[in-house]
């Protein structure tokens, strides 16, 4: 019968993908924000700072998870050619090595390979990919559906602090940011905690620890330097 129960790990593909944007999206344009803010722009700026920070790093999250899952792709894809010709020039050695992988697991020598044997019959090149390779259809990459969720997600999370500082008065943007961006972060980490599966506390403290950092030292940059941008 199909297998239809669901686990975390198929959703670990998009939701890496995702929870990197977002995460990268808030606090990439919180602390941008921050430090613009600390040297003492006006309102205009800050928020046409923002804009351009929220696009080129939507843009940038995409390229650059697209180019990296595309490589991954193109490594998975080059050890599936090599294993379809190693299976169709030394199928007998093949077997014995998948034989082997399922007698290290556990199995007697007489069941693994009864076992080897009916899967090479039903699908040698699946039987290797997975036992021998390491590679499944819940964790084969996809370089479109990482570089649109990390787009998206970049772009979501830094719309959060951008329309805080357009909603704050100008002289309170930072405590305003501070006090909004924080939240969201915990937020994301807790979504993301819940949704693989692991502990919400250390999933929203990681993240709040790690984005109160950068808020920190990007403000005091920005108030060093006080360059008008």
């Amino acid at each position: 019968m199909p297998h239809h129960e669901m686990h975390f790990l198929q959703r670990s593909g998009w939701l890496r993908a995702a929870v990197l944007g977002a995460n990268d999206g808030i606090i990439s344009t919180a602390s941008l924000l921050m430090g613009v803010a600390a040297a003492g722009t006006d309102s205009h700026t800050l928020l046409i700072t923002g804009v351009a920070g929220l696009t080129a790093g939507a843009l940038s999250m995409a390229t650059g998870e697209y180019v990296s899952v595309s490589s991954q792709t193109d490594i998975e894809q080059a050890d599936l050619a090599r294993e379809a010709r190693e299976l169709k020039d030394n199928p007998d050695s093949e077997l014995r090595e998948l034989t082997g992988i399922y007698i290290q697991r556990g199995l007697s020598p007489q069941l693994a390979g009864q076992v080897a044997q009916a899967l090479s019959q039903h699908d040698s090149l699946a039987a290797h990919a997975r036992d021998e390779l390491g590679l499944n259809e819940a964790n084969r990459a996809n370089p479109l559906q990482a570089a649109l969720a990390s787009a998206l997600a970049f772009a979501s999370g830094a719309s959060l602090p951008l329309i805080t500082a357009w909603l704050a008065p100008h002289a309170q943007v930072q405590a305003w940011l501070i006090g909004s961006t924080l939240p969201f972060l915990a937020l994301l980490g807790a979504i993301a905690a819940r949704t693989g599966g692991a502990n919400l506390l250390h999933g929203a403290s990681r993240v709040v620890l790690w984005g109160a950092l950068a808020l920190v030292i990007t403000a005091l940059i920005g108030r060093w330097f006080g360059v008008n941008v």
